[in-house]
């Protein structure tokens, strides 16, 4: 039900009136931005009009700045937002970052949250508000176009706590009468898209048609085309012989891939289109390709890259490109125009030894080839210890985007290791597993030893390696005050204990004065 509301046009950003009326009603609001940069600025600009602060929010705001051990800059205009009761929310911050912003709103404690509309897919986050700052999106090469019905309500949606509120508002801002009324008649009154099968994706297809035939769900052409024909996908598509056609090539595909067996009938094998009763069957390699839930396609990439490789090629740098080049990383890191100069002068002594070859210069794979290569020097960075702080500023990826892409990395890493072992190629185990952990920890190779004992990450590894503790048996061997002047009481006696030295938590003593500008236990 539309209805008009008036409000104090002190400023002239309508959202900072619009949410500072909320404040005063005291009453919270979400408000949707386009992107995660506007949705920063607009919640810095919000908190500058805003004057209340309290000893809570100073103690959110501390929690927001040291999720991290470095701060980034993000977080520090993060904290500078919450120490007022507004905050942003999109994909690039820390998973705990958007955790404790999403329970201070619920609670109560964060009155406005700006965000990206990732925040109306999912999460369980009413407001008596809702503003909707953006209703157009960039879109590739269409440059800026209309968001969809279907999204506007999604978001809209949030307007209104049941239980707590009789209604909600739900506002979006129009400059002229004339917008105001084409606005109205889009969106309100508009009726929302039509809803597309996932399946049309062939991603998607080629991976459930894999996992019906391991888990032996299906067997038989006649039992895959069944249970397709009853899919709201087959509804959608309406030509169910054309349907038949792109599931027999899709197993034809997998065939080939050596995921499936040969269409069999009395024990001979024959093509998978010619016959329509054939049974189906997975392979070894095809039945764990399905456990680990991969795009065949990318398994198939993998196994590619596996056996072009040899150990003197298996490289860091080739292995994380490797990585970068899978459907699975995407969306990839975009190198702006005055990064390719020192892009490729970074990543030229590293070209010939790919496992995912070059494409030709100024092809079209050429653009998204130079992505995998940013992609490849983010990890890269990563496991040489860089901050993230400094791979914020330095490659634009945020704390958010780099936990995202590293437990893609170490589901494809585990997955890549699986393929290994399955097709026998053993010498490409350690070099993988190795790059695994340090991909886990962000550290150098000469870390792993120490990486392996529990409450050792790489800050605290790097001190004992600089302390030259560099070994199991070297931390056998350190002074327990020692091990505890470096990385802390509780966790000297907890490694001392994991390499079988169980000590009394009396006996650590740090020597006070050891050199200037050291603390000892006691300053504790």
């Amino acid at each position: 039900m539309a209805r008009t509301v008036e409000v104090e046009s002190k400023y002239s950003d309508a959202v900072i009136n619009i949410s500072l009326d909320t404040l005063a009603k005291q009453k919270q609001a979400l408000v949707f931005c386009n992107t995660r940069r506007g949705a920063e600025s607009q919640a810095e600009r919000i908190a500058q009009k805003v004057k209340m602060q309290s000893a809570e929010l100073l103690n959110v705001a501390e929690r927001g700045l040291k999720t991290l051990p470095s701060p980034t800059k993000q977080c520090k205009r993060l904290a500078l937002c919450l120490k007022k009761g507004i905050a942003f929310h999109h994909a690039g911050l820390h998973g705990k970052q958007r955790e404790l912003i999403e329970t201070k709103f619920r609670e109560g404690t964060i009155k406005v949250i700006c965000s990206t509309p990732t925040l109306a897919m999912g999460l369980d986050l009413p407001a008596f508000r809702v503003i909707i700052r953006d209703l157009k999106r960039f879109s590739g090469g269409r440059g800026m176009t209309d968001i969809p019905v279907l999204e506007y309500h999604q978001m809209a949606g949030r307007a209104g706590r049941p239980g707590m509120e009789e209604f909600g508002e739900a506002i979006i801002l129009a400059e002229t009468k004339d917008q105001k009324e084409a606005r109205t008649e889009q969106y309100v009154r508009g009726e929302p898209e039509e809803i597309f099968s996932k399946l049309a994706v062939e991603p998607v297809l080629r991976t459930y048609v894999l996992s019906l035939i391991a888990s032996d769900f299906v067997a038989t052409y006649d039992g895959l085309y069944k249970f397709f024909g009853k899919t709201f996908y087959a509804k959608q598509y309406g030509d169910i012989r054309k349907l038949h056609a792109i599931l027999d090539a899709m197993v034809a595909k997998l065939e080939e891939w050596e995921f499936l067996a040969g269409s069999e009938t009395h024990g001979d094998f024959v093509a998978a289109n010619a016959i329509r009763n054939g049974k189906l069957a997975a392979t070894l390699l095809g039945r764990r390709v399905a456990e680990l839930y991969l795009d065949p396609y990318t398994a198939h990439f993998l196994i590619t890259c596996l056996q072009r490789a040899t150990e003197k090629s298996m490289q860091d740098f080739a292995i994380v490109h490797m990585l970068s080049s899978c459907l699975e990383m995407r969306p990839l890191l975009r190198p702006r125009v005055k990064e390719l100069d020192e892009l490729l002068e970074r990543t030229n002594k590293y070209l010939s030894g790919l496992l995912a070859p070059e494409p030709v210069q100024y092809s079209e794979e050429y653009e998204e080839f130079l992505k995998t290569l940013k992609t490849a020097i983010f990890f890269q960075d990563w496991i040489s210890e860089v901050q993230e702080d400094v791979l914020l500023e330095k490659l634009g990826i945020a704390p958010g985007e780099v936990r995202s892409k590293l437990e893609r990395a170490d589901w494809l890493m585990y997955a890549t290791e699986e393929l290994a072992r399955i097709l026998n190629y053993q010498m490409f185990r350690s070099p993988l597993a190795k790059m695994r952990m340090r991909l886990k920890h962000g550290a150098k190779e000469e870390l792993l030893p120490l990486l392996r004992l529990k409450g050792i990450g790489r800050v605290r590894a790097r001190k004992l390696f600089n302390a030259r503790i560099k070994s199991l048996e070297d931390v056998k061997k350190a002074d327990l005050s020692t091990l505890a002047a470096l990385v802390g009481k509780s966790p000297a006696l907890s490694i001392k204990k994991q390499v079988g030295q169980d000590l009394r938590r009396e006996k650590v003593q740090v020597k006070t004065g050891k050199r200037k500008g050291q603390k000892s236990m006691q300053d504790y």
